[in-house]
C-alpha cells in the first residue's frame, strides 16, 4: 500500500500520513518507529524541543532505512530562532538524526521578540545549502503566516497546527489553501479527548473501525495531513490502515459539525519562558 500524498510548492510529495513522536522517547520511541516503519510510514515527524531526535536517527540506522525513501520533519524552538541560532539548531538536528539534510523544516512557534524576516532568512540560507529541501512554520495562526508570507526570501510550504474534529480552524486553513501553504494536522486525535466523542463512536461501530481511524480519515478526506502517535505498535499501524475504505459525504459532514473551536494545547495562551518558549531577556 503507498501512503497518497499531498504536493508541496516545491514539488516534493509529503505522505498525507506521518509518525508523530512528541512525548515518545526511550523503547517507547523504538518500538513505535520500527512498528511503522515496518507498517510502511515514509514520513516521520519530530522537533529538537522532543529531545528524541539522536534515538530516532538510532533507529533509522539500525533499521537500514534508504533515505531517499523517507520523508524527514524536524523543527527549531523559539529560543533559536536568531539567524546564527537557526542554522546551528539544525546542524545539530541533522546530526543527532544521522542525516545530510531534512526534507522539510519548522520555526516550531512563533516567537514575537525575534524578527520572522531573520528567522526566514536563516532558513533560505539552509535551503540553498542543501541543508533543508522545504521550509515551513508551526504554530502560526493567520496573522502571523500572513506576515511570514509576506517577508519571507524562501517557499513557505507547510503550516502544522493543532487540527481535529473539535477545532477545524476553517478561516485559517483556508488562507493556507489560498496561498498554496500544505496544512499539517498535529494532535489530529485531540491527545484521546476525542475518544469519548459520540459521534465519532457511533461512526467507528457503523464503518466497523476505531474512533482514531474516523478522524484520522475525515482530516485526509478534507485534504489535512496527520500526525498521529502512539506507543502501542498495534495503533500506529492502524493509524496508517486509512486507505482502502471512505467514510461517506453525509458522515464527513457530521464530522464537520462537531467544531467547537476547542483546542487542547494551542489556546493562544503562553508563558515565554523554559525550554519550549524561551524568550531570553
Amino acid at each position: 500500500m503507498t501512503t497518497p500524498t499531498t504536493t508541496l510548492r516545491g514539488g516534493d510529495e509529503l505522505p498525507m500520513v506521518g509518525l508523530g513522536t512528541w512525548n515518545i522517547e526511550g523503547e517507547d520511541l523504538r518500538n513505535s518507529l520500527r512498528a511503522g516503519l515496518d507498517a510502511g510510514y515514509t514520513h516521520v515527524d519530530t522537533a529538537e524541543g522532543y529531545r528524541n531526535e539522536a534515538t530516532i536517527g538510532e533507529v533509522l540506522a539500525e533499521e537500514s532505512v534508504d533515505r531517499e525513501d523517507l520523508f524527514l520533519t524536524s523543527k527549531v524552538l523559539p529560543k533559536n530562532l536568531g539567524y546564527e541560532s537557526v542554522i546551528q539548531s539544525c546542524k545539530e538536528s541533522l546530526e543527532k538524526l544521522g542525516t545530510d539534510y531534512l526534507d522539510l523544516y519548522l520555526i516550531h512557534w512563533p516567537n514575537p521578540a525575534i524578527s520572522v524576516r531573520e528567522t526566514l532568512s536563516a532558513m533560505a540560507h539552509l535551503k540553498r545549502e542543501g541543508l533543508v529541501r522545504n521550509v515551513g512554520v508551526s504554530n502560526f495562526d493567520t496573522y502571523q503566516l500572513s506576515a511570514a508570507l509576506h517577508v519571507s526570501p524562501v517557499d513557505i510550504s507547510v503550516n502544522q497546527i493543532e487540527f481535529h474534529p473539535w477545532l477545524q480552524r476553517p478561516d485559517l486553513v483556508d488562507f493556507c489553501r489560498e496561498h498554496d501553504v500544505a496544512v499539517e494536522a498535529a494532535a489530529p486525535l485531540g491527545r484521546t479527548e476525542l475518544f469519548a466523542d459520540e459521534v465519532l463512536q457511533e461512526l467507528a461501530d457503523d464503518y466497523g473501525r476505531s474512533v482514531p481511524q474516523i478522524a484520522l480519515r475525515w482530516a485526509v478526506e478534507r485534504g489535512v495531513t496527520v500526525l498521529p502517535k502512539s506507543t502501542s505498535p498495534e495503533h500506529v499501524r492502524a493509524n496508517l490502515d486509512l486507505f482502502e475504505w471512505s467514510i461517506d459525504e453525509a458522515d464527513l459532514e457530521r464530522i464537520d459539525a462537531l467544531d467547537r473551536g476547542e483546542a487542547v494545547y494551542d489556546d493562544r495562551v503562553r508563558g515565554w519562558e523554559g525550554d519550549v518558549y524561551g524568550i531570553s531577556e
